[in-house]
């Protein structure tokens, strides 16, 4: 099936061998730790198909001979963002938001004689997630004016960071948020969509951040989201991910995944305390 597959991209707009995909899946990996299997042929066919057609080029080869040109440059950027997975929406896994207003804030109220409450969406995309959170601090942490809080938005999409910086959502996007929590926390715009307010977007530092690479953050935090992103990194990735994780967590703190993910053998770090939802110890 996958070489008849493959037969069938070459004959089509763009030729694409098995040498293309292999390089492709390389830089992927060494660039972002996403792992990709033989199975996702046609997936990267689609998605860097239109930065072929923008670049007027016919063949992968020449499209790998791009990016090997200038490791650092715009085009892997623009390769990068290309192949990042971005699938989010408002109170995605509501139950974490939940926790979050039922357990941690109180944690924070008890625990945090330095009134300083951070937390970190790692893998934000668009901004549903880091709002969500910001939302959920406003309408759950009534001392939030009195405190020093702040939500990191981290992600290695460039263009995903930019939409959640500009705050601005279509009906389409706001279609599961109740009315009134959009009325106390978005302003209308004439269109029909609407634009996060001042008070909320305030809480929030988008920033870019590849996962593999040197956080300048020292934390603590008291939260790390990190949902639906481990799914697309192999095993030792992922290990280090969450140990990494750990270091910057205050004890106590939490770790919040994606439904699918677990934390594999990391028991003395973390104890489960609810779905996807983890403690360090």
């Amino acid at each position: 099936m996958q070489s008849a597959l493959r037969k069938a991209h070459s004959e089509s707009e763009f030729v694409f061998t098995d040498d293309d995909y292999r390089m492709i899946v390389d830089l992927i990996h060494r660039t972002s730790g996403i792992a990709l299997g033989p199975n996702k042929f046609s997936m990267v066919y689609a998605r860097l198909g239109r930065r072929l057609r923008e670049l007027k080029l016919s063949r992968f080869e020449d499209y790998c001979e791009l990016l090997n040109k200038d490791p650092g440059g715009a085009e892997v950027l623009a390769f990068t963002n290309a192949m990042t997975t971005n699938l989010t929406r408002f109170f995605r896994e509501k139950h974490h938001f939940e926790h979050l207003a039922a357990n941690v804030l109180p944690m924070a109220q008890r625990n945090n004689k330095d009134r300083r409450l951070r937390i970190w969406s790692a893998g934000c995309s668009s901004g549903e997630e880091p709002y969500s959170i910001g939302m959920t601090l406003l309408d759950h942490f009534p001392d939030l004016p009195r405190w020093d809080v702040k939500v990191l938005a981290t992600d290695l999409d460039t263009n995903m960071l930019a939409k959640g910086s500009r705050g601005h959502y279509g009906q389409d996007a706001l279609q599961e948020v109740p009315r009134s929590v959009q009325d106390r926390h978005f302003q209308p715009h004439p269109d029909g969509s609407a634009v996060v307010k001042d008070r909320l977007r305030q809480l929030i530092a988008f920033k870019p951040l590849n996962l593999l690479h040197q956080w300048p953050m020292k934390g603590p935090f008291d939260a790390i989201f990190c949902r639906n992103v481990m799914i697309y990194f192999d095993n030792p990735t992922k290990t280090e991910l969450v140990q990494r994780f750990a270091s910057l967590l205050r004890p106590g703190g939490t770790l919040y995944v994606g439904h699918a993910e677990t934390l594999l053998d990391l028991q003395s770090l973390y104890k489960l305390e609810g779905r996807t939802t983890y403690r360090r110890l």
